[in-house]
């Protein structure tokens, strides 16, 4: 028996053990029939599920032992599970806490995508996770509800003379339950996570294949899985944004249906829906849920609208992610109306009464009803999800406290004035220590148990990975360097990689005396960008190109070196994040909405280099100000400085800066034609890479004076580690509990 193999007997026996506490945990609910929250996400952080599942049910040392005399090793066992191609956000803390609580989402046969690097350039190959099956999920075809696309609404008179609207015909397909039991920590309650995956409602057209017609005799198989084939599937173009409209209803009306037929078996009134239902729309991309349960209880309930809409409003909540006009998601009218006609109804008529309450309470004010309204004009007109979002919900948080205030000031002002601002309210975001410190680091875990001390066997580890995944030699004893997110202009990696080409060129311009005298920085990369996002691509382009250059170059070979990993993702993250000395969150101020990675990296005895953004600010309260590395710009004069900024002469642009630019232009990392998308967006500079330039410069040349001095580091390390106790999802979960969703603890008996 091969290491894979014993993987998955281990993991079948104690999948076994998490159904029988989750089947107990389900009962003892069903008995009790509490309130629930359910969190709908389109993306769930998951990652191995072996390891964490041996630690949260009390076996890693049994499991190791046993395992160990059959000749195996447990950690090699780990090592063979893929990572769930699920995106981000978990469930752990919910089951932690005694939460009765359910999460749903999309289980997609390929993730979000594959990432390898192909002479510089992210290229972008499906995830075959699920290729040899996944032994932690079951199948529940018990479990399926038809979902339906397209069609048209018929309009006609009730019984009590009522009009009333069914939506009819069309095309349909069979949503269909996985389900992934999260069991808590020091505790029995096992919780779920149901994931739908879409099957067609007709059988395969066998009559079609005999005949020779192949691709018609499984057109619709394959219409109808592609639902749910990719996370956030490429919408640069129509077919695209059909998709993942698609995927979006699919999601959430498999989920109400779900919901409801749950709620029904207590035979409870309607009106007690919202005293036993709380759902978190966790960002815009579960808003239509908000839609389909006033369709379910108007047209198919025959409650009256403003029944159905009491109801929806105190059941959902609303966390909002971003503050960046570009990322609030919009869906063109037309596009909505021909997949979901009686929704694009439901949202006019929401729009309508809500703008009838606007116009009420501000007579008059028609730029106000313009700003506020759900339906944005133009040609053609749009729906602004997050508007109905934070009209359709009771209570909308953001998730770091400048982000939550951005929020409050700045993206729904309007609303705030309106329904008052208690409506709006801050969850700062966390994350399980039991996770991102105790299996992503467990050495430390064991030194702060007992004692503190060093941690250059992590870089060590981190080395040899680097070694092995990139054919780059690197060395433990320097400054390891990290800035692991997703690409994204706001997140600046563009400004870290033009610092290092600045570092470099000192570098290379000093004697072999000065050279000697400077600490040796190892700069890391990772993380992925939109399939689409060109400009996203080019700096990882430019970051593989730099490092071509620079990992070659034999004079600052021992003082410098630059690395990208490739696919990033969980188990990527818990190497590399224990083994960083600093790590940048480096966002444009007032961007960044909270962040995880900086709690992470800083749970772990890393210390940032950041912006006064996200949750930045909060950690550096938590620290102190003498742990954390904080530059650049405050939140409340970036749009001043964006206004009067002008970058059209080089007597106005940072002197630095301009001098890397001009290194880049000469082709000294390529040719530089590839690259002029790139820096052009340097002329007008949305994301303040040239007013921030110096004072990031200057915040490195501190971090590498304070690294000299070894014993005074470290002192900073743990400092900064102990501070983070804040920073626990459990906070987190407790906020939206008590604040939000109104659930209590239900402890499994």
């Amino acid at each position: 028996m091969d290491d894979y193999a014993a993987y998955q007997a281990v993991a079948l026996s104690v999948r076994d053990r998490l159904i029988d506490r989750w089947n107990a945990t389900q009962q003892f609910h069903s008995s009790k029939d509490p309130k629930r929250v359910y969190y709908l996400s389109l993306e769930f952080l998951i990652g191995r599920t072996l390891d964490n599942a041996l630690l949260n049910l009390g076996l890693k040392g049994l499991y190791k032992r046993s395992i160990g005399e059959i000749g195996f090793n447990v950690e090699d066992l780990v090592g063979e599970e893929y990572d769930a191609a699920l995106g981000n956000g978990g469930l752990d803390s919910l089951a932690t806490l005694d939460y009765p609580a359910w999460g749903y989402g999309i289980r997609y046969t390929y993730g979000i995508f594959q990432q390898r690097i192909v002479d510089g350039y992210q290229t972008e190959y499906p995830d075959y996770w699920l290729s040899f099956g996944n032994p932690w999920e079951i199948q529940r075809l018990d479990v399926a509800y038809d979902i339906r696309f397209r069609g048209y609404v018929n309009k006609y008179t009730d019984a009590e003379g009522s009009p009333r609207f069914s939506w009819e015909g069309g095309e349909k397909v069979i949503a269909i339950a996985y389900d992934y039991p999260i069991p808590g920590y020091g505790t029995k309650n096992t919780i779920n996570i149901r994931l739908w995956s879409s099957k067609p409602t007709t059988e395969f057209d066998f009559a079609s294949f005999n005949e020779g017609n192949y691709d018609k005799s499984v057109e619709e198989q394959k219409g109808a899985e592609n639902i749910t084939s990719v996370l956030y599937p490429n919408d640069n173009h129509m077919v695209g944004k059909i998709l993942r409209l698609k995927q979006q209803y699919f999601f959430v009306s498999a989920t109400l249906q779900d919901i409801i037929r749950r709620f029904k078996k207590s035979s409870r009134p309607w009106s007690e829906f919202s005293d036993q239902v709380a759902i978190q729309l966790n960002d815009t991309h579960p808003t239509l849920g908000i839609v389909e349960l006033q369709r379910i209880l108007v047209d198919e309930e025959h409650l009256s609208w403003d029944e159905a809409w009491d109801i929806v409003t105190k059941t959902y909540s609303y966390t909002n992610h971003t503050v960046l006009p570009e990322a609030l998601e919009k869906w063109a009218v037309p596009l909505v109306s021909d997949l979901l006609p009686r929704h694009m109804m439901i949202i006019f008529d929401i729009n309508l009464f809500f703008l009838q309450k606007v116009e009420k309470l501000y007579p008059g004010d028609r730029d106000r009803l313009r700003r506020m309204s759900i339906i944005e004009e133009g040609h053609p007109q749009y729906v602004r999800m997050a508007f109905l979002a934070v009209v359709g919900s009771h209570c909308v948080n953001g998730v770091a406290a400048l982000h939550s205030e951005l929020v409050k000031t700045q993206l729904f002002q309007d609303f705030v004035e309106l329904f008052g601002a208690q409506k709006f309210t801050n969850v700062t975001n966390g994350v399980t220590p039991r996770r991102w410190l105790h299996q992503a680091n467990p050495l430390l875990s064991t030194l702060i148990s007992e004692k503190l001390g060093g941690n250059s066997w992590l870089r060590g580890r981190l080395a040899e990975y680097i070694s092995s995944a990139c054919g780059i030699s690197v060395s433990p004893d320097a400054l390891f360097d990290v800035q692991c997110k997703r690409l994204h202009e706001y997140k600046r990696q563009f400004l870290n990689i033009l610092a290092v080409i600045h570092r470099y060129e000192t570098l290379k311009a000093m004697s072999p005396e000065d050279l000697a005298k400077q600490v040796p920085h190892v700069v890391i990369f990772s993380g992925k960008s939109a399939p689409g996002y060109y400009i996203a691509k080019m700096i990882i382009k430019l970051i593989n190109n730099v490092a071509k250059v620079v990992n070659m170059d034999e004079k600052t070979a021992e003082h410098l070196k630059v690395v990208f990993i490739p696919n990033y993702n969980v188990s990527l993250a818990e190497i590399i994040i224990p083994a960083s000395d600093i790590s940048q969150h480096i966002s444009t101020a007032g961007t960044e909405a909270s962040g995880t990675s900086n709690m992470k990296f800083v749970l772990n005895g890393g210390l940032i280099v950041g912006t006064v953004d996200g949750a930045n600010i909060e950690i550096g309260e938590e620290t102190g100000d003498d742990n954390i590395f904080l530059f650049g710009t405050l939140a409340h004069e970036v749009e001043d400085i964006r206004h009067q900024q002008t970058y059209s002469n080089r007597s106005s642009r940072d002197p630095k800066l301009e001098a890397v630019i001009d290194s880049i232009h000469a082709g000294h990392y390529g040719d530089a034609i590839i690259f002029e998308p790139l820096l052009n967006t340097l002329n007008n500079d949305y994301y303040l890479l040239h007013k921030d330039f110096a004072a990031y410069l200057e915040t490195m040349d501190k971090v590498d004076e304070c690294f000299k001095d070894k014993s005074s580091w470290a002192k900073k390390s743990i400092h900064a580690a102990a501070s983070m106790g804040k920073f626990s999802s459990d906070r987190s979960i407790k906020e939206y509990a008590n604040r939000i969703w109104g659930v209590k603890p239900l402890r499994v008996e």
